[in-house]
Formats: structure tokens, C-alpha cells, sequence
């Protein structure tokens, strides 16, 4: 046999003499090369901007470790930490008693008991919104923080209205009962670290329930008649005995 019939050339015995497989020269820097701008786009990944009026929550491995302010920032990039934006200078609004108008009642939210045992309709308005360090809180430390706050007030108001009398709830009470509501719920809230302060709470309307409204406005009026009728007497007398 003759060894110039291989067809992959040189000699039968696959000497070292023919050409082999090389890398192209200087291909570890590329790979290193390679590796250095994955790095730097990873960890440039990390940069965010906070809008003002929010804060980005920092977790690292699913765990709270800081809040960044508003402004450019950085964070380690994912996997390793993660953030969530929160407003804290929303204010929130939300309704107990009824939806959109007056008229639109939830009776169930809106039915409360006086301490001299009668009912009023009473409709109110909450406003609130995050406290500055609160954020954390909000996120981590209830699992419906909003919920929450109308629990909470709807709960301060039926135990406030539970100890004043029917009259001072429908007149002369509206704004004392309102802050004392105010106070009960953000303690509320507060023993439960919330993260949330309640900004206003407003009484919409009060009345007697629809039901008995005409008796009682007969009754008012009744009374108003009364006492027209004891001043007009008083005067007469007066005026005659004198």
C-alpha cells in the first residue's frame, strides 16, 4: 500500500507532522472580556428612579433590609435584592354607609346603635395616607392594609356612636364624634403597624332610618310645637302680670 492514498494526507501513522485544530489567538481575553460587560450590565440593572412622593422598598432574598428615598438609586440587582415602589403621598378615600352618592345606602355598614338604644343611618368619609416610614409596614405587616382601615374606622365609629344618645349624634355632636372616631381608628391601626395615618374622617349625613323618618319628623315637629306654645304662654303671662 501506498501511504499518499490516505485522503486526509500526511502518513498512515497520523503523525505530528499534520496540521491541527487551533483556537484563535487571544480568544481568553474575549471570554474575559465577555464576562466583564455581563457583569457591568447586571449590576447596572440595579439602578432605578424613585418618583417623588414614593419610596422603593428594598427586600434582599425576599426580606425588608431598606427603603430608598426619592431620586436616582441603586439597589444589588435580581436575584439577589428586589424592590417595590410605594406612594406615600397619596391620599386615599374610601366611604362607610354607602357608594358614590348618599342615596346609593349599604345599610348594613350604615345601620349603628345609640347608647339610648335607637338607631341612626349614618354615612361617613375616611381620608388617609401612608406614614413617611411606613411603607415596610403597609407592605409586610398586614396582608390587606386598606381593608383594614375600613374595619377599623367603621369599628371605632359603631363603638363611639354606642355611647352617645340618638340627639347629640343628629346635631350638636357631628364633629366630637367624628374626631373621637379619628382616634379610636388610627389607634387601631396603630397597634397592628399599619404604616397608616388617618387624615380626616367626616360625617356625611346622620338621620333616623328611612323607615321610622316620618315619625320621627312628626315627633320633632311635635316638639318644636311644644315648645312654641310654652314661649308664646310664658310671654302672656308676662305681659299680664306685669
Amino acid at each position: 500500500r501506498r501511504g499518499g492514498n490516505n485522503p486526509f494526507g500526511g502518513g498512515g501513522g497520523g503523525g505530528s507532522g499534520g496540521p491541527g485544530v487551533q483556537l484563535p489567538k487571544g480568544s481568553p481575553k474575549l471570554v474575559g472580556l465577555g464576562v466583564a460587560v455581563a457583569v457591568v450590565l447586571w449590576l447596572a440593572s440595579g439602578f432605578m428612579i424613585v418618583p417623588e412622593g414614593q419610596v422603593a422598598v428594598v427586600t434582599h432574598f425576599g426580606k425588608y433590609t431598606k427603603t430608598l428615598p426619592p431620586g436616582l438609586q441603586w439597589r444589588i440587582p435580581a436575584p439577589i435584592q428586589d424592590h417595590e415602589v410605594v406612594n406615600i403621598a397619596q391620599l386615599r378615600t374610601f366611604e362607610v354607609g354607602y357608594r358614590g352618592s348618599a342615596a346609593n345606602k349599604v345599610l348594613p355598614e350604615s345601620l349603628m346603635l345609640t347608647t339610648d338604644e335607637n338607631i341612626v343611618d349614618l354615612q361617613f368619609v375616611v381620608q388617609y395616607r401612608l406614614m413617611p416610614d411606613g411603607a415596610p409596614d403597609y407592605l409586610f405587616k398586614t396582608t390587606q392594609p386598606d381593608e383594614s382601615v375600613r374595619q377599623a374606622a367603621e369599628t371605632a365609629m359603631r363603638e363611639v356612636v354606642g355611647k352617645k344618645p340618638m340627639d347629640f349624634v343628629l346635631y350638636s355632636g357631628r364633629t366630637e364624634v367624628a374626631v373621637e372616631v379619628q382616634n379610636l381608628a388610627q389607634k387601631i391601626l396603630d397597634r397592628y403597624n399599619t404604616g397608616i395615618q388617618i387624615s380626616t374622617v367626616a360625617i356625611q349625613n346622620v338621620q333616623p332610618p328611612e323607615q321610622v323618618l316620618a315619625a320621627f319628623d312628626d315627633a320633632v315637629t311635635a316638639g318644636h310645637d311644644r315648645e312654641r306654645q310654652l314661649h308664646e304662654r310664658t310671654a302672656y303671662a308676662n305681659k299680664v302680670f306685669t
